[in-house]
């Protein structure tokens, strides 16, 4: 296995690992303490890989040449602690795309203005911008489990709880056809992602 594709899988466990610490920690700071108790407030792997969406579905896709994307297990919450009980969900549901998008510019900046560190550093940079972009994007496709079908659900009145349940039922099997059978079902998530990372390569 090439050592760009061992830091690109590394990046993406963070990557999804920061992503799952960013809920936790606004549900703690809306008032449940869950995912701290589970101790789901950390930056071990350990505690938050996920069998499918961190070893067997990035394996299966790399092996299969197709582009890398996973998930890290879920932090629980329990939105009944929430102070802000209306909106609380769906800032918890944001928290995890606003931080991958959040270290995407960290590392972009740095690439457009420190361009003269090492060749090694930047190309590991623009592999973090890319792939924070592309989970940042992903996860805010409206299918469950990812975090779109939450704001989705957030901000759609109560007279569409058959919708609801239908894609609760069924979210999984979308999403799966999304990413194996529809042809290039996820091609405009890394198509955007690689424009927004050329913006940051340009000097």
């Amino acid at each position: 296995m090439e050592v760009i594709t061992i830091f690109t899988l590394l990046i993406l466990l963070f990557s999804v690992i920061i992503h799952e610490v960013s809920h936790g920690s606004v549900a703690y700071a809306l008032g449940d303490s869950t995912a701290k108790d589970e101790g789901r407030l950390s930056l071990n792997p350990l505690v938050h890989i996920d069998l499918v969406g961190s070893i067997l579905l990035p394996m299966l896709l790399l092996f299969s040449g197709m582009p890398i994307i996973g998930w890290a297990k879920p932090v629980p919450i329990n939105p009944m602690n929430f102070s802000d009980r209306r909106w609380g969900d769906l800032k918890v549901s944001l928290a995890g795309p606003l931080s991958n998008f959040i270290i995407a510019l960290i590392f972009g900046l740095i690439i457009k203005f420190m361009p003269s560190l090492p060749q090694s550093f930047l190309t590991i940079a623009a592999i973090i911008v890319l792939y924070n972009i592309v989970l940042g994007l992903f996860n805010l496709i409206p299918i469950p489990p990812l975090d779109g079908s939450h704001i989705l659900f957030s901000l759609l009145p109560d007279s569409f709880e058959g919708f609801k349940v239908f894609l609760w039922q069924y979210g999984f099997i979308l999403l799966m056809l999304l990413i194996f059978i529809i042809p290039g079902g996820l091609d405009w998530i890394f198509n955007l992602a690689q424009i927004i990372l050329s913006f940051f390569l340009k000097q």
